[in-house]
This record gives C-alpha cells, structure tokens and sequence, in this order.
C-alpha cells in the first residue's frame, strides 16, 4: 500500500527544545519509548526552537544535519519525538533517504508488540488503521491514478480511493467487534454492581509500578517490567479486604504525555473500567524527578476519558528509592486517606494500603440484636459465613440470640436470599 523506506533496528532520535510548553517533550522519555521498542539507537540531533516549522518540522540547515549523520552512522530509521504530519513525514524522508517516524507511530508501534489479548489486538489496529488513513497520501504516485489494464480502463476508482475504501471496510468491522466485546464488559461490571463488589482500578503513568502493585495485592502474577507500557492488556482480579469483603481490582494500561487520540479513542472499552470505578487508585512514581507533571498528565487523560469525578487515592510508590521516607498513610483535616507511601517492590507499606483501601471503601454499617427461632438454619448459616457475630446466647424457649455488625449492602443481600423479613428478627 506504501511506498515507504523500510525501517530497520538502528534509529537516530531527533528531539527539539521548544520555548512553548505545548510542545515540549521529555529526551530522557523518548530514549525510553525506543528503548521498551527494541529499537537500537545509534545517535541523537537536538535543536531548539519557537514553533515547528511548516515544511519539515524543524528549519532546513538542521534536516540535512540529520541526512549526513544517517549516512554517517547508517541509520535505517528517524524517529522524532514529537507528532509530525504527513507531508513533514513525506518531506524529511525524501530528504533524509530512510523511514521517518514520530511519537504517536511509536507509541503505536509498542503497544502492537505488547497486545496478547483478541481484544488487545483489535484496539491497536483500529488505532493504527485510523493513524495510517491520514497518511495514505504519502504513497507512490500510482495511488492517484485509476486502474489501468484491458477490461481495468475507463472511468472508475483510482488506487487511493480504494484502499480509502478497504481501510473504511476494515475499521467498521473492528468497531462492530469492539462493540461486542464492550456489551460484554457492561454485563460483567452490571453484575458486579448488583453483587454490590465495588471496583478499584489503577491508574497512573507509564512505568509507575501498577502492574508490581496489582501483583503485590492479588499475586496474580502479571507481567511486570521496568520498562513504558509493559502493561497493555486489562486484568481483573478479586481481592479480600477487611469490614469489606470482597472488591475487584483492574489493572490498566498506563498514560503518557500527550497520549495519541487514536489510542484512547480505540481503548474506550478497557478504559471504562476506570470511569466505571468506585474508587481510583493513582500510582505515582515518587523517585521520577517529574513526578507532579505526570500526575497532571494523568489527571488530563481521567477528564478526557470523563473519569475525574471519581474518588481517588494516591498512592506514593518506590519510597525504597528515596532516603529516609517511612510507610505511612496521609489524610485530610477530616481524618480520611489521601495519600499512602509504599513500595511495591519490596511490599512495604502495603497493610497501610489495605487499611486505607478498607476505610475508603468502608460502606454504613448495621449492628442489631436479633433473635431467631431453632427453625431458621439457613439464617444462621448465612451469618456465620459473614463472620459478623459479636456475641450469642439462647433464650428458655431456644430461640438463638445474637448480636451482628455487618455492612449495610451484606444485610439487604441476605434479606433477599431468607424466607422472612430481616426486620422480623430484629429486638433492638
């Protein structure tokens, strides 16, 4: 479908310094995305500048620098790390003789390494296929023109609207596939809401230890690297937490700054996990020396993805990277939890993070006395499961006495499994 350079393993990094903070990029963030690429990086072309230029990005005397140190160096590809349209990306490869890439393609690019899952998948090609339907302009000059060949002659489709079409073609039959898969997700959260298990999903920026955290919990034994995006496949698991009872906890992919639209408009689905939340776990990387501009990056995508109004708790991680920092849970002037410095890594401080996982989620709590009739075994039963007894006795005519505090949403789900009504027990 293109006529592209092809890109091999040994790339050049071009980063421009620019004035305005709109456009301003992290070096150190972008040696970590081709790294996490197993792209091989053979050099480095720095520039600073007020604004990107129109026909190549950056001003001509620098392309051709970037053209001798591929020759120079052998390149095979140029990857910038900023997002660069497609008549830069055409004009810098004719200039520059090998494939150019910009940051959303790489970030592209990872996350089609990293999908395991059929779902996974699905959303990284609608994210590619939306990405390339902009650049299909850049192909050979045949695209443009209509098919030729006995019985091909004539008025008809030239090439470029075809594969338009195709693309179309296939991005509708993703999406109705995603759909499914959506519907599929709504039925296991409705479920979930009508059990009354709430859900905790973590949330944070790349590389911030979610996936060791979510491990350290669950041991669920997710795969967990020091490296962007090792995370890119949603995971559920059930979790056992005092006063409580059960929750679910999601571990999702991490944010980045200046996230492609394409990639969160394609992981709608996985990412609903998160609005549909009862309670947000936000991971920090507390040893990353731009800790406070990744937590804004973060809370940026949770208001694009209409998930800020959600309850969260920060969670201050790696503190065995900083000196003289202690587990402990910060709260606000009314006494609830706002922030909990741990280190999933080594498990520190992680019983201070079930305490207050227990107290954000705690519910309104009942406590009755009740007395129930020798008849009522199944009642008996159901409170012994809960654990929620706190004292019993039995009266001259064997009825059980018997004092409970349980959660609210516990006591109306065993109203609804008994024979008679909860309330036609309850002595004071």
């Amino acid at each position: 479908m293109f006529d592209r350079f092809e890109a091999g393993e040994n790339a050049i990094l071009v980063h421009i310094d620019f004035s305005d903070e709109q456009n301003k990029e992290d070096l150190q963030e972008l040696q970590m995305l081709v790294s996490s690429a197993g792209v091989n990086q053979v050099g480095i072309v720095t520039a600073s500048r007020n604004a990107p230029q129109a026909k190549y990005f950056i001003g001509s005397g620098k392309a051709e620098e970037i053209a001798e140190t591929v020759k120079a160096l052998s390149a095979d590809v140029v990857i910038f790390n900023h997002s660069l349209s497609p008549s830069q990306e055409r004009n810098l490869e004719a200039l520059v003789k090998c494939r150019v890439l910009d940051r959303t393609s790489l970030i592209l690019d990872i996350f089609a390494q990293r999908a395991r899952t059929h779902e996974g998948k699905l959303q990284v090609e609608l994210a590619q296929l939306r990405h390339i339907s902009t650049r299909l302009i850049r192909g050979w000059t045949h695209l443009e023109r209509q098919k030729g060949g006995i019985g091909l002659r004539g008025p008809g489709e030239t090439q470029l609207e075809t594969d338009r079409r195709l693309l179309r073609g296939r991005i509708k039959a993703i999406l109705k596939r995603l759909e499914r898969v959506q519907r599929q997700r709504e039925q296991g959260r409705r479920s979930r809401k009508r059990a009354e298990i709430p859900t905790v999903s973590l949330v944070g920026y790349t590389n911030a230890g979610k996936s060791t955290l979510f491990n350290t919990i669950t041991e669920a034994g997710v795969y967990a690297a020091d490296q962007l995006f090792a995370t890119l496949d949603p995971t559920l698991r059930k979790v056992e937490l005092s006063e409580v009872g059960s929750a679910i906890l999601a571990d999702t992919v991490g944010f980045i700054r200046h996230l492609p639209h394409d990639l969160v408009a394609a992981f709608k689905a996985t990412l609903q996990e998160t609005q549909e939340a009862d309670l947000l776990l936000h991971v920090v990387d507390y040893s990353d020396a731009q800790y406070r501009e990744n937590i804004d990056q973060v809370n940026e995508v949770l208001n694009e993805i209409g998930a800020d109004e959600v309850q969260q708790l920060i969670i201050c991680n790696k503190i065995d990277r900083l000196e003289d920092i202690e587990p402990r849970i910060d709260r606000d002037q009314e006494g609830k939890p706002i922030r909990v410095w741990v280190s999933a890594q080594n498990g520190l401080g992680i019983d201070l993070l079930k305490k207050a996982l227990t107290e954000c989620l705690r519910k309104s709590m009942v406590s009755y006395t009740l007395r129930i009739p020798p008849n009522e075994g199944k009642l008996r039963g159901l409170l012994y499961e809960l654990n929620c007894i706190l004292d019993q006795s039995y009266s001259k005519q064997g009825d059980w006495l018997v004092d409970i505090k349980m959660l609210s949403a516990d006591w109306h789900r065993i109203d609804k499994k008994v024979d008679h009504k909860l309330s036609e027990f309850i002595i004071h």
